[in-house]
């Protein structure tokens, strides 16, 4: 459901700015490690938002809590000459920067500084307050970036997860990923509008909300 209160509209806007832009970043600045220079000569080697945010993906962040940025291109075949594994790393370090940022996020829940009872009832009656408070705003903060990650590690082409299973599955599974590759968008799309995705995020989400905002 749509929560369309300025409270929430600028907590997503809050994420908008820093989780998107990094998530792209730790995805260019892996590939530049790697010896690929694709990102660097497109202007992504940067934490500027202009860079990275998509428009449609942009508003959809804001209004629905979910959304994209623009994908990082990489040269497969460059990174592939320095080592096998960076593709998959380059792939892994999008959701990974999520993960960090979650987990920064959730420090002060941990320690105390800040309850998450009381972020719980600001999203609750974000109708209630214009501008959201910092509980409310660390909450949205980790609960998107998680789903961001878990999103992101589906193994459907053209999600990061793809490529960190197709170096990691047996060469029965490659072959299965290969097959359905030109097919993963059209795939997506069905489980997300028939309800799956949810059914499928839902509980790692929710236990990963408990374990780190309690």
């Amino acid at each position: 459901m749509l929560d369309l209160s300025p409270s929430m509209i600028i907590s997503h806007l809050i994420v908008l700015l820093i989780a998107f832009p990094v998530h792209e970043f730790a995805h260019a600045i892996t590939a530049n490690y790697f010896g690929d220079d694709t990102p660097r000569l497109e202007g992504r080697l940067t934490l500027n938002p202009v860079a990275h945010l998509d428009v449609l993906g942009s508003l959809l962040l804001i209004v629905a809590g979910f959304g994209w940025a623009r994908p990082v291109n990489v040269n497969p075949y460059a990174l592939y000459r320095r080592s096998p594994s960076a593709m998959m790393w380059v792939s892994l370090a999008g959701p990974l920067s999520n993960l960090l940022m979650a987990l920064l996020a959730a420090i002060p829940f941990r320690l105390g500084l800040v309850s998450s009872g009381q972020a719980y009832m600001d999203m609750v009656s974000s109708a209630d307050h214009i501008l959201p408070t910092l509980p409310q705003v660390l909450l949205v903060f980790v609960y998107i970036n998680l789903l961001l990650m878990l999103f992101n590690l589906i193994p459907l082409a053209p999600l990061d997860g793809e490529k960190i299973a197709d170096y990691f599955f047996p060469p029965a599974l490659q072959r299965a990923l290969n097959t359905i590759r030109p097919y993963g968008p059209v795939i997506l799309m069905a489980v997300v509008f028939l309800g799956v995705l949810s059914w499928i995020i839902t509980p790692p989400l929710t236990l990963l909300l408990r374990v780190l905002v309690g």
